[in-house]
């Protein structure tokens, strides 16, 4: 048995089948994946995210702690804006991958993934060196809902906050939902506009519960993490644990966009990931899509001319597309381009897929 969300006896009043997931008991489906998926496209999905963690870092020189841990300069954070970032060891390889909030002067809010928050903040500890800064887990107190979808904003303004008073694109604000004081980004996971929205842990089943009543007339249904997957994947955003790990850059993950090349600051592994992006690298993620009636999964080989080149980090079927998908790795020396046919080793057997542009579906935030 894993760790219990406060929302875990609603999930199962709701029929949620629960899984372990990042030592967590989660629902992966209620209705049915696709069922949830096409909802989120099409109208709008409620997702508990409980299990991820928050961590708050102030103090006097919270700024200069963070430039001396992640790639991205947050000297260029505006208040209440948000950035991705990732969490490297000085070899380049990934601790975890983060969304970084800038609540005040000297004040960030941090989210990390389920699985690493002890090992993320033992990090954080780690680099606090002889930094002024007050580095708090409070994952145990907050919980946080996910909101997605293209009606999300008309179930909030149904809920009592203004559409001018919601938060822009990658943007957080402090809010009150029916006297639930809570913080509200416009972030997400799956591709969607949408809305996160992070409790203290006593507050969060009221929240939920008046979301799906102020959802009802829109068409908003629950949705577990076997849908946030589909989702996710079809906008290729990158799980930590299968696209992400100690062993991948983000050069070689093709997150160069998110290093600013001129940052002075020196961080773990700035010397391997620069050098990477002035030099190459030997392996890159690349997007799939079958040819033929097999499924990608995580851990299966893919060869390119008869030879290994790599293996998928994250696939499935696409509920938008009605196509199975991938993402992988393989080794840049094979010179690898789009529309390229490789193949997919499945129970012994290769099948042919053609390499695609990622994302696999067009992104509908709201910018």
């Amino acid at each position: 048995m894993g760790k219990k969300t406060a929302l875990y006896e609603r999930h199962l009043e709701l029929g949620a089948r629960m899984v372990e997931f990042g030592g967590w008991d989660m629902p992966v489906q209620y209705t049915g994946i696709i069922d949830e998926h096409k909802t989120v496209r099409e109208k709008a999905g409620l997702f508990d995210v409980s299990h991820m963690g928050e961590v708050f870092v102030s103090g006097s020189d919270a700024l200069a702690f963070l430039q001396s841990i992640v790639p991205q300069d947050i000297s260029k954070l505006a208040l209440h804006k948000a950035v991705y970032c990732q969490l490297p060891y000085e070899n380049g390889g990934l601790v975890d991958d983060l969304i970084i909030y800038k609540l005040e002067e000297n004040k960030y809010l941090i989210i990390v993934n389920a699985s690493n928050i002890s090992k993320d903040y033992e990090w954080f500890l780690k680099n606090k060196k002889d930094f002024d800064v007050n580095i708090d887990n409070k994952s145990d107190i907050y919980s946080m809902v996910a909101l997605q979808g293209p009606l999300a904003f008309k179930i909030l303004e149904k809920c009592g906050i203004d559409e001018a008073q919601l938060p822009e694109f990658f943007t957080i604000k402090n809010s009150v939902i029916d006297g639930i004081e809570l913080f509200l980004s416009r972030t997400g996971y799956t591709g969607e506009d949408g809305f996160e929205l992070i409790a203290k842990n006593e507050d969060i089943l009221k929240l939920w519960n008046l979301l799906l009543d102020n959802g009802k007339d829109f068409g908003l249904k629950p949705v577990g993490l076997g849908a946030r997957d589909t989702l996710r994947m079809e906008a290729a955003l990158m799980l930590y644990g299968n696209d992400l790990d100690e062993d991948t850059t983000p050069v070689e993950a093709g997150l160069k966009w998110s290093i600013p090349v001129d940052k002075v600051e020196d961080y773990n592994g700035k010397d391997v990931i620069l050098d990477q992006i002035k030099n190459g690298v030997s392996k890159k993620l690349i997007g799939l899509e079958m040819i033929d009636r097999a499924v990608p999964r995580h851990g299966y080989e893919l060869y390119f001319n008869n030879q290994k080149t790599g293996i998928v980090t994250s696939g499935g079927y696409s509920p938008t597309l009605d196509k199975n998908i991938a993402m992988g790795y393989v080794d840049k020396i094979n010179d690898i381009k789009l529309d390229s046919t490789i193949q997919v080793m499945v129970r012994n057997k290769l099948y042919n897929a053609k390499v695609v542009k990622r994302p696999f579906v067009h992104k509908n935030y709201k910018k």
